[in-house]
Protein backbone atom coordinates (compact mmCIF):
# COMPACT_ATOMS: atom_id res chain seq x y z
CA UNK A 1 0.00 0.00 0.00
CA UNK A 2 0.75 3.28 -0.37
CA UNK A 3 2.48 4.75 2.91
CA UNK A 4 2.13 7.96 4.35
CA UNK A 5 4.18 9.37 7.01
CA UNK A 6 1.69 11.11 9.59
CA UNK A 7 2.78 14.40 11.06
CA UNK A 8 1.15 16.38 12.81
CA UNK A 9 1.00 19.92 11.46
CA UNK A 10 3.78 21.31 13.88
CA UNK A 11 3.16 19.25 16.63
CA UNK A 12 6.38 18.70 17.60
CA UNK A 13 7.22 21.92 17.56
CA UNK A 14 4.01 23.50 19.89
CA UNK A 15 4.17 20.62 22.39
CA UNK A 16 7.93 20.16 23.76
CA UNK A 17 -14.64 6.69 28.10
CA UNK A 18 -21.11 2.33 30.15
CA UNK A 19 -20.59 -0.63 28.76
CA UNK A 20 -17.32 -1.25 30.93
CA UNK A 21 -16.61 -4.11 32.60
CA UNK A 22 -14.64 -2.48 35.85
CA UNK A 23 -12.66 -4.62 38.39
CA UNK A 24 -13.03 -3.41 42.19
CA UNK A 25 -9.41 -3.57 43.94
CA UNK A 26 -9.22 -2.01 47.48
CA UNK A 27 -8.13 1.33 48.07
CA UNK A 28 -5.07 2.13 50.57
CA UNK A 29 -6.51 3.44 53.49
CA UNK A 30 -5.04 5.73 56.50
CA UNK A 31 -7.00 6.33 59.72
CA UNK A 32 -10.37 5.81 57.38
CA UNK A 33 -9.58 8.17 55.30
CA UNK A 34 -9.19 7.56 51.53
CA UNK A 35 -5.64 8.19 50.29
CA UNK A 36 -4.47 9.34 46.83
CA UNK A 37 -4.41 6.01 44.76
CA UNK A 38 -1.55 5.81 41.22
CA UNK A 39 -3.65 5.17 38.19
CA UNK A 40 -2.17 4.21 34.80
CA UNK A 41 -4.14 5.00 31.82
CA UNK A 42 -2.85 3.34 28.30
CA UNK A 43 -4.46 4.48 25.00
CA UNK A 44 -3.17 2.08 22.36
CA UNK A 45 -3.58 2.36 18.75
CA UNK A 46 -5.04 -1.12 17.90
CA UNK A 47 -5.34 -0.27 14.01
CA UNK A 48 -4.53 -2.08 11.38
CA UNK A 49 -0.99 -1.75 10.02
CA UNK A 50 -2.62 -2.33 6.67
CA UNK A 51 -4.17 1.12 7.32
CA UNK A 52 -7.68 2.40 6.19
CA UNK A 53 -9.07 2.24 2.86
CA UNK A 54 -10.54 5.64 1.25
CA UNK A 55 -13.24 5.75 -1.57
CA UNK A 56 -10.73 5.79 -4.28
CA UNK A 57 -8.64 2.95 -2.91
CA UNK A 58 -5.91 4.96 -1.31
CA UNK A 59 -4.34 3.37 1.98
CA UNK A 60 -3.84 5.46 4.86
CA UNK A 61 -2.63 4.69 8.35
CA UNK A 62 -5.26 5.31 11.61
CA UNK A 63 -3.02 7.78 13.66
CA UNK A 64 -3.95 9.92 17.32
CA UNK A 65 -2.29 12.93 18.32
CA UNK A 66 -0.72 13.97 21.72
CA UNK A 67 -3.70 14.92 24.16
CA UNK A 68 -4.91 16.37 27.03
CA UNK A 69 -6.16 15.27 30.58
CA UNK A 70 -7.53 16.84 33.26
CA UNK A 71 -8.65 15.45 36.67
CA UNK A 72 -11.87 17.06 38.10
CA UNK A 73 -15.67 16.93 39.70
CA UNK A 74 -17.26 18.12 36.34
CA UNK A 75 -18.73 16.38 34.02
CA UNK A 76 -16.67 17.77 30.87
CA UNK A 77 -14.07 20.35 32.00
CA UNK A 78 -12.21 20.33 28.27
CA UNK A 79 -15.18 21.40 26.14
CA UNK A 80 -19.09 21.39 26.17
CA UNK A 81 -21.57 19.57 23.71
CA UNK A 82 -23.60 21.73 22.10
CA UNK A 83 -22.00 24.06 22.40
CA UNK A 84 -19.35 25.97 19.78
CA UNK A 85 -15.56 24.94 20.35
CA UNK A 86 -13.27 27.87 21.60
CA UNK A 87 -10.66 29.23 19.04
CA UNK A 88 -8.07 29.79 22.05
CA UNK A 89 -8.40 26.05 23.51
CA UNK A 90 -10.24 23.37 22.09
CA UNK A 91 -9.72 24.49 18.02
CA UNK A 92 -6.03 23.94 18.34
CA UNK A 93 -6.37 20.71 19.78
CA UNK A 94 -9.18 19.06 16.98
CA UNK A 95 -7.00 20.93 13.88
CA UNK A 96 -3.74 20.50 14.67
CA UNK A 97 -3.44 17.68 17.38
CA UNK A 98 -1.68 20.60 19.84
CA UNK A 99 -3.36 20.16 23.14
CA UNK A 100 -1.26 23.23 24.48
CA UNK A 101 -3.80 25.74 24.74
CA UNK A 102 -6.56 23.61 25.91
CA UNK A 103 -4.39 23.36 29.37
CA UNK A 104 -3.25 26.98 28.97
CA UNK A 105 -7.28 27.94 29.03
CA UNK A 106 -7.04 25.17 32.34
CA UNK A 107 -4.50 27.41 33.91
CA UNK A 108 -6.08 30.45 33.18
CA UNK A 109 -9.36 29.53 34.88
CA UNK A 110 -6.80 28.78 37.88
CA UNK A 111 -7.41 25.03 37.77
CA UNK A 112 -5.02 22.96 40.45
CA UNK A 113 -1.61 22.40 37.95
CA UNK A 114 -1.39 18.81 39.51
CA UNK A 115 -4.27 17.82 38.17
CA UNK A 116 -4.35 18.54 34.04
CA UNK A 117 -0.88 17.75 31.89
CA UNK A 118 -0.47 16.87 28.19
CA UNK A 119 0.55 13.54 27.21
CA UNK A 120 2.25 13.29 23.91
CA UNK A 121 5.38 11.07 23.76
CA UNK A 122 4.64 7.35 22.97
CA UNK A 123 5.49 4.76 24.64
CA UNK A 124 9.14 3.48 23.43
CA UNK A 125 9.94 6.84 22.06
CA UNK A 126 12.00 9.78 23.41
CA UNK A 127 10.15 12.80 21.95
CA UNK A 128 6.80 13.82 21.22
CA UNK A 129 4.57 12.15 18.38
CA UNK A 130 1.17 10.87 16.96
CA UNK A 131 0.60 7.27 18.02
CA UNK A 132 0.33 5.31 15.14
CA UNK A 133 -0.40 1.59 14.46
CA UNK A 134 1.00 -0.16 17.31
CA UNK A 135 1.90 2.10 19.45
CA UNK A 136 0.84 3.75 22.60
CA UNK A 137 0.10 6.92 24.95
CA UNK A 138 0.42 6.10 28.72
CA UNK A 139 0.31 8.19 31.93
CA UNK A 140 0.08 8.02 35.34
CA UNK A 141 -1.86 10.27 37.63
CA UNK A 142 -2.98 10.34 41.54
CA UNK A 143 -6.90 10.27 42.13
CA UNK A 144 -8.84 10.07 45.35
CA UNK A 145 -12.93 9.75 45.42
CA UNK A 146 -14.64 12.16 44.09
CA UNK A 147 -12.62 12.70 40.75
CA UNK A 148 -12.96 11.81 37.11
CA UNK A 149 -11.32 11.71 34.36
CA UNK A 150 -11.05 14.03 31.11
CA UNK A 151 -9.49 13.87 28.31
CA UNK A 152 -8.94 14.84 24.19
CA UNK A 153 -6.94 13.31 21.32
CA UNK A 154 -7.09 13.82 17.67
CA UNK A 155 -8.36 11.95 15.13
CA UNK A 156 -5.76 12.23 13.17
CA UNK A 157 -6.95 12.00 9.54
CA UNK A 158 -9.70 14.67 9.91
CA UNK A 159 -9.97 18.35 9.79
CA UNK A 160 -11.25 18.96 13.19
CA UNK A 161 -12.18 15.81 14.58
CA UNK A 162 -11.33 14.45 18.08
CA UNK A 163 -11.30 11.36 20.65
CA UNK A 164 -13.22 12.07 24.03
CA UNK A 165 -15.54 10.12 26.55
CA UNK A 166 -18.88 10.71 26.41
CA UNK A 167 -18.42 12.03 30.09
CA UNK A 168 -15.78 12.46 32.25
CA UNK A 169 -14.87 8.89 34.29
CA UNK A 170 -15.07 7.73 37.46
CA UNK A 171 -11.45 6.45 39.38
CA UNK A 172 -13.77 4.96 41.96
CA UNK A 173 -17.12 3.54 42.82
CA UNK A 174 -20.04 4.10 44.79
CA UNK A 175 -18.11 2.59 47.61
CA UNK A 176 -14.81 4.70 47.32
CA UNK A 177 -12.89 1.96 45.81
CA UNK A 178 -10.79 2.42 42.94
CA UNK A 179 -11.71 0.63 40.04
CA UNK A 180 -9.62 -1.14 36.87
CA UNK A 181 -10.73 -2.25 33.13
CA UNK A 182 -11.34 -1.28 29.93
CA UNK A 183 -13.09 2.77 28.82
CA UNK A 184 -13.04 1.74 24.99
CA UNK A 185 -16.70 1.61 25.08
CA UNK A 186 -16.60 5.46 26.36
CA UNK A 187 -15.16 7.36 23.98
CA UNK A 188 -17.33 8.95 21.42
CA UNK A 189 -15.68 10.54 18.13
CA UNK A 190 -16.39 14.12 18.23
CA UNK A 191 -16.77 16.74 15.81
CA UNK A 192 -15.39 20.34 17.00
CA UNK A 193 -17.26 22.73 14.22
CA UNK A 194 -14.45 24.09 13.51
CA UNK A 195 -13.48 23.03 10.07
CA UNK A 196 -15.38 22.11 6.91
CA UNK A 197 -14.77 18.14 6.96
CA UNK A 198 -13.24 16.39 4.00
CA UNK A 199 -13.16 12.93 3.33
CA UNK A 200 -10.65 10.87 6.14
CA UNK A 201 -7.28 10.07 4.86
CA UNK A 202 -7.56 12.21 1.81
CA UNK A 203 -8.45 15.52 2.45
CA UNK A 204 -5.69 18.40 1.24
CA UNK A 205 -6.48 20.19 4.40
CA UNK A 206 -6.08 17.58 6.93
CA UNK A 207 -2.98 17.60 9.86
CA UNK A 208 -0.80 15.22 7.68
CA UNK A 209 -1.35 17.26 4.29
CA UNK A 210 -2.30 20.92 5.28
CA UNK A 211 0.62 23.03 4.35
CA UNK A 212 0.16 25.03 7.68
CA UNK A 213 -1.87 24.66 10.68
CA UNK A 214 -5.15 26.60 11.40
CA UNK A 215 -5.64 26.13 6.84
CA UNK A 216 -9.03 24.39 6.05
CA UNK A 217 -12.41 26.23 5.30
CA UNK A 218 -13.68 27.80 8.26
CA UNK A 219 -17.05 26.99 9.93
CA UNK A 220 -18.78 27.37 13.22
CA UNK A 221 -20.93 24.82 14.46
CA UNK A 222 -21.74 22.96 17.81
CA UNK A 223 -19.51 20.38 19.40
CA UNK A 224 -21.34 16.93 18.61
CA UNK A 225 -20.70 13.50 17.44
CA UNK A 226 -19.37 13.33 14.25
CA UNK A 227 -22.08 12.57 11.51
CA UNK A 228 -21.16 14.05 7.78
CA UNK A 229 -21.94 11.00 5.52
CA UNK A 230 -18.36 9.79 5.50
CA UNK A 231 -16.68 6.29 6.82
CA UNK A 232 -15.01 6.33 10.15
CA UNK A 233 -13.62 3.25 11.35
CA UNK A 234 -14.96 2.00 15.00
CA UNK A 235 -13.73 3.08 17.71
CA UNK A 236 -13.23 -0.31 19.49
CA UNK A 237 -11.59 -1.49 16.30
CA UNK A 238 -8.55 1.18 16.29
CA UNK A 239 -8.15 1.84 20.03
CA UNK A 240 -8.31 0.26 23.28
CA UNK A 241 -8.40 2.91 26.39
CA UNK A 242 -7.79 1.46 30.01
CA UNK A 243 -7.09 2.31 33.33
CA UNK A 244 -5.35 0.45 36.01
CA UNK A 245 -4.74 1.23 39.85
CA UNK A 246 -1.26 0.76 41.11
CA UNK A 247 -2.51 -2.25 43.27
CA UNK A 248 -4.09 -4.33 40.25
CA UNK A 249 -0.84 -3.56 38.36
Amino acid sequence: MQKRIFTIGLILALVAACGVQLTVVSAVRSGGKAQPTRFKVRIENIASPEGQTASDGTKWPFAISPGAWVLDSRSNPLFRPGKKALPNSLEAQAEDGNPAMLVQSLEQSHHNSTLHGIFNTPVGATTPGPVTPGGAYEFTISATPGMRLSFTMMFGQSNDLFYAPDSAIAFFDAKGQPVSGDITSRLILWDAGTEVNQEPGIGPDQAPRQKAPNTGTSESKKIAPVKDGFTYPKTSEVLRVTITPDAAQ
